[in-house]
């Protein structure tokens, strides 16, 4: 994959975020039918459902969402993608979706979480229990998280698809454990396959643990190090793996870690910060444990990432330092109480 110096625009992040590899390209010949993209407004959405529809034309890509930010559905249209604007809350929005064979789920709430806990649990819980009974005849590909895991310990490989879901506390963290035994209690009932993906943070230029530590880098704060630690991935092979995952479903689903290596979050910040130019000033010390996920099932299946640290370090230290656009929405990486 031939990859830039630099991203010169969102314009080419956007089509750098959909570019197909030809794996996924062999995948979605082995799945036929149209894919349904439920939640295509949040922040990995939009370039996921143009990354299915470049990856094969024979495929109809249909994106389900409130569409409350501007422009959005108009963008998607535009790039081949049937929307649908619906409320996965109400039943009867949903009893009205059209049938597909191939659905990614990616509705779901974490940010906002304190204050409105009732919500966070309808969005994480009641929307997936819903979605697996009104497409149970479906492919189900469920994004997750990290955060369902215990804290693993750093020195370790992370935490295996096998560990129990028991994550440290925090409303955010249960409702997803309760999102995935949703999901696998109607896979169990009525045979459905799918795969739960437990994605730990993707990387774009606009949001990311790579964004949040470069914009405190450029505005002299105090990087805090208590989550020394942390898996990345770049979010157009986050995307990519996503999608092949529909050919790898199993009946009943089953999880899968997505991510890449894990990181040290002040080697990261220092090699930031020397291509900013600024001196990096940090707080704490890292802990011992971590939200760390063993991802060698993906990489046994799609393969190595191919898209490093080293250049998602230059991408994002240039981006920032050019004042390029961000979505202002922090990742809260560092926080260990489970509080978004």
């Amino acid at each position: 994959m031939s990859l830039p110096d630099r991203i010169e625009d969102p314009d080419q992040l956007e089509e750098l975020l959909s570019r197909p590899s030809e794996a996924l390209q062999r995948s979605l010949a082995r799945v036929p039918g149209d894919i349904l993209v439920l939640g295509v407004g949040g922040k990995m959405g939009p370039s996921l459902a143009r990354m299915a529809k470049r990856a094969s034309r024979a495929h109809r890509v249909i994106g389900v969402a409130r569409f409350s930010e501007p422009g959005l559905r108009a963008r998607l249209e535009a790039d081949g993608i049937h929307c649908i604007e619906a409320d996965l809350l109400a039943r009867e929005a949903l009893a009205a979706l059209p049938d597909a064979p191939n659905v990614v789920f990616m509705a779901g709430r974490k940010f906002g979480s304190s204050g409105s806990e009732w919500l966070t649990w309808a969005m994480n819980a009641h929307v997936p229990a819903l979605v697996a009974e009104r497409f149970q005849g479906s492919r189900i590909v469920a994004f997750s998280t990290a955060c369902v895991y215990p804290f693993a310990d750093v020195r370790g490989a992370g935490a295996a698809e096998e560990v129990a879901p028991t994550p440290p506390p925090g409303e955010y963290a249960n409702s997803c454990v309760a999102r995935e035994r949703l999901f696998q209690h109607f896979s169990h009932l009525h045979g459905t396959p799918g795969r739960l993906i437990r994605l730990s943070y993707a990387i774009d230029m606009r949001y990311g643990v790579l964004h949040d530590l470069a914009q405190k880098l450029i505005a002299r704060e105090p990087i805090d190090l208590a989550m020394g630690h942390a898996n990345i991935i770049w979010q157009g092979e986050a995307n990519d793996w996503a999608l092949r995952a529909l050919a790898h479903c199993d009946t009943p689903t089953s999880p899968l870690n997505l991510s890449g290596p894990a990181i040290a979050i002040r080697e990261a910040a220092e090699g930031l910060a020397e291509r900013l130019g600024v001196t990096p000033a940090f707080t704490g010390r890292p802990a011992d444990t971590a939200w760390l996920v063993d991802c060698r099932r993906a990489f046994e299946l799609f393969g190595p990432q191919q898209v490093g640290l080293s250049r998602m370090l230059d991408w994002t230290a240039d981006w920032v330092r050019r004042g390029m656009a961000s979505l202002n929405k922090p990742t809260h990486f560092e926080a260990r109480d489970g509080r978004y």
